[in-house]
């Protein structure tokens, strides 16, 4: 099992963040690169969770989506065609006293097969930097699409 924490800062509200991590509407590759339109499926989805499948380049997975807590959405994998036991995804939002949001995510890859195992391993050792670079263009299409730029201080 192979558990990768990301970070990033953003002047996106949580409240966008969280708009943007569950818009399950077409155009969703453009934020997440690793969710490719032609894979989404939603197979439910209420006011504050979701049953989803995702995935692109050959890897899939069904995760249920809760985001009872406004400040933390917990994904949790359900089936895939490479994960299994514990895989899933963690953010936490976080505002800071500067208006800027610090996003946290957890990835936890758990490979249910060979090929699930393998990859997880290879993420062991590669999945920071990997998966950090599409998490950092996830966030910085967030906070695009309400006209923000990451990395800069908030206007005063």
């Amino acid at each position: 099992m192979t558990t990768i924490h990301l970070h990033q800062t953003t002047t996106a509200s949580p409240e966008q963040v969280l708009a943007g991590l569950t818009d399950f509407g077409p155009g969703r590759e453009e934020i997440f690169g690793n969710s490719a339109d032609s894979y989404l499926k939603v197979h439910h989805e209420g006011p504050h969770d979701a049953d989803v499948t995702e995935g692109s380049s050959g890897i899939w997975e069904r995760l249920h989506y809760d985001w009872t807590d406004p400040h933390r959405v917990r994904m949790t994998t359900t089936d895939s065609n490479l994960w299994g036991g514990e895989s899933g995804h963690t953010y936490t939002l976080t505002q800071q006293p500067s208006g800027m949001t610090d996003v946290d995510a957890v990835v936890v890859r758990d490979g249910k097969n060979l090929k699930g195992r393998m990859l997880a391993a290879v993420l062991s050792l590669f999945g920071t930097r990997v998966l950090g670079k599409q998490f950092k263009k996830s966030v910085e299409a967030i906070e695009a699409r309400n006209g923000g730029v990451s990395g800069k201080n908030p206007p005063a």
